[in-house]
């Protein structure tokens, strides 16, 4: 019994003390009338907790959320419907969702009485700045009577998974070295029980030889088919993200882990929506496989590199080595694009040694110290420190790219793979003299073990060399065609 009476609302307890006083002085009085009211004051919040509690509520909740799957910053719905699956109307409905706070407040909603086989929906948005997993749910009802006097509350056991994954950027288009540059499909043709070839053959694409053209399969359909040529294994490509947090400054969504976050992501669902497998890795060793499909872009295998780094987070290791950046079974990593902190030059000695075993390799070095906002301490050491390792990894057949905050994913893209100036802001991290520009010549060739293997226009901090003059603008650089290929391979 006194589970129920808990139920109870201020204003019920109010009633009940009301009609207690007035009981008190209606009898020290002798005032009948005055003890009619308090008898009444005192019936109606207990006659409500009875009938309220006894009776049997039979609401259905389902929750879904559209889509599950959102970028920082982005919207996405979540709709709860009710439907009242019993034979008695209900009261005054109060719903309040779970939700983290970093989604947004706690959704509250209030529903008239809904009658026997009704149902309603309601909507409500969530976004993170963010990136993770969050848990959405349980729902609460409160049921209260028509003079709320009691509320009784019940909670629904569903939950749902949101998944905020980091801000994935547009990449300018170039061929890749180690991309097959033949007009096959990456495909192995089967062959049959009696060792004859069982030929895969698709829909003419502008373009396509015409030797390829098999003409048995176009008179049975009455377009023209072309085979599909064999290929020996698909395009494989390695993403290589260093999390540790020694190697990054600043906090939150403007932090430099962030940026190398949202980084690693676009470069992989950039190589996989070009036909590559790509296999993301961390310091920390966690690895991703996820296999591009001939039809096109997979929501499915990009959707399993942004899962991964929805919940990725800073690793307490303290330097790379060797072993850091592991090859896969075949001992190959195929082309490897590595998002990397600040490196010491014996760090950038193993991952030159780890280079060996790639077709090309593209570094993506951001430039920490520019995050730190003033607060390094000895920002010249480390400048002087990031210079040598870059220059080590360029020597060691890395082609690197040094961004600093304020450079968008997109610039440094194409500052690494196209030799366009990125876009960038604020003072280089510390003086130093001013590196001279390479030569088309020498910025299209990656087998290059010097530093004029940098990309073209990259000078001076942006070629890993910090330098007091602004970078020249796009005018006075070398023209660069946007078929060029990566690593300096014809197409």
């Amino acid at each position: 019994m006194g589970g129920r009476f808990s139920s109870l609302t201020t204003r019920g307890r109010a009633f009940l003390a009301a009609g207690i006083a007035a009981a008190v002085c209606a009898v020290a009085l002798g005032q009948k009338d005055l003890l009619r009211v308090a008898i009444f004051l005192l019936a109606l919040p207990l006659v409500t907790v009875l009938v309220v509690t006894r009776t049997r509520y039979r609401i259905a909740a389902s929750r879904t959320i559209e889509p599950v799957r959102v970028q920082v910053g982005e919207q996405a719905t979540v709709r709860l419907r009710l439907e009242n699956v019993g034979r008695m109307p209900t009261g005054l409905l109060l719903l309040e969702d779970q939700v983290p706070h970093l989604l947004g407040s706690k959704p509250r909603f209030v529903l008239d009485r809904m009658s026997a086989r009704w149902r309603r929906d309601v909507t409500y948005p969530v976004r993170s700045e963010a990136r993770g997993r969050f848990t959405v749910g349980p729902l609460t009802l409160r049921v209260t009577d028509p003079f709320g006097l009691v509320e009784m509350s019940r909670s629904f056991r569903s939950q749902e998974v949101f998944l905020v994954t980091p801000r994935v950027h547009a990449l300018p288009a170039a061929k890749a070295a180690g991309e097959w540059s033949s007009s096959g499909e990456n495909n192995q043709r089967a062959v049959s029980a009696d060792g004859e070839e069982d030929v895969t053959v698709r829909e003419y694409r502008e373009g396509d030889d015409l030797r390829r053209v098999h003409w048995r399969s176009s008179a049975r359909r009455g377009e023209l088919m072309v085979r599909r040529e064999e290929q020996p294994w698909q395009s494989r490509a390695t993403v290589f993200l260093d999390t540790r947090r020694i190697s990054h400054r600043g906090s939150g969504a403007t932090s430099s882990f962030e940026w190398a976050v949202s980084a690693a992501g676009s470069v992989g669902v950039h190589l996989l929506r070009r036909g590559f497998s790509v296999r993301l890795q961390t310091d920390a060793g966690a690895t991703v496989l996820a296999t591009a499909r001939e039809s096109g872009p997979s929501v499915e295998s990009e959707g399993q590199i942004l899962d991964a780094l929805a919940v990725v987070g800073p690793s307490s290791i303290g330097h790379l080595s060797q072993t850091s950046l592991t090859a896969s079974s075949d001992g190959s990593h195929g082309l490897l694009v590595a998002v990397l902190g600040v490196v010491t030059p014996a760090e950038a000695q193993a991952l030159v040694q780890a280079r060996q075993r790639s077709s090309a390799a593209f570094a993506i070095v951001v430039d920490t110290p520019s995050w730190a906002a003033g607060s390094e301490r000895s920002p010249q050491a480390v400048a002087e420190q990031l210079a040598e390792s870059v220059q080590m990894l360029r020597r060691g057949g890395w082609r690197v790219c040094v961004v600093r905050h304020g450079t968008s994913v997109p610039a440094a893209w194409a500052q690494l793979m196209l030799g366009e100036e990125a876009t960038q802001s604020g003072p280089p991290s510390s003086p130093s003299s001013p590196s001279s520009p390479s030569s088309p010549a020498s910025s299209a060739s990656s087998a290059s073990h010097s530093s004029s293997s940098a990309p073209v226009g990259a000078t001076g901090h942006l070629a890993g060399v910090a330098n007091d003059s602004p970078a020249p603008p796009a005018a006075t650089s070398a023209p660069v065609s946007r078929e060029q290929t990566w690593g300096g391979q014809a197409s």
